[in-house]
């Protein structure tokens, strides 16, 4: 035997303004959505760069070693070790940090943050000056150029998607509601 609950009105939504209720989101546009799923992708790439370039650090440590001689021919072997430890917690550190800003941009634009758009807009495109700049630099891996490549691609397919016009429209609306309530 089921029992019956006593059914309450509904209330009417509160007029936009007033600040009261709850905040009325817009619906995420295909193109945003779009974005979201590729900066995701870009993280799982960095994350997979990140490793490939740990597990393949076979030169590193005469790069280092070398940079280190030009430098000052007389360096001893703990300035060397100690400089191929940076070079390593440099790479481990800007590779993580690539990977978290990844993640935390898709989240923040799929929120519809325009500041996020906009963080995303200036990496991105530092993305593409920088690979463009290095393109040419002695001793780049295959790999390295191949990852390279993908994420200047990734970053205007997705410069693309956020600038779409009702991405624009989106984020308007967001601010809009956040400013409401």
């Amino acid at each position: 035997m089921s029992e019956q609950y006593p059914q309450y009105p509904q209330y009417p939504q509160y007029p936009q303004g007033e600040g009261k209720g709850p905040a009325q989101l817009p619906e995420r546009p295909a193109s945003i959505s779009n974005a979201v799923k590729l900066m995701y992708v870009g993280a799982g790439l960095g994350l997979l760069s990140l490793i490939i370039s740990l597990f393949t650090l076979g030169g590193l440590k005469d790069t280092v070693e070398e940079s280190v001689r030009e430098s000052d021919p007389n360096a001893t072997q703990s300035t060397i070790d100690a400089a191929y430890a940076v070079s390593l917690t440099m790479i481990g550190l800007f590779g993580l940090v690539g990977v978290a800003l990844w993640a935390w941009l898709a989240w923040k634009n799929g929120q519809g943050r325009s500041w996020a758009r906009i963080t995303a807009t200036v990496l991105g495109v530092l993305n593409v000056l920088s690979t463009l700049l290095t393109l040419n630099q002695p001793g780049s891996t295959t790999t390295t150029l191949v990852f390279n490549l993908v994420s200047v691609v990734l970053a205007v397919v997705i410069l693309f998607f956020l600038w779409r016009p009702e991405s624009s429209r989106y984020y308007e609306a967001v601010t809009r509601s956040r400013q409401l309530h």
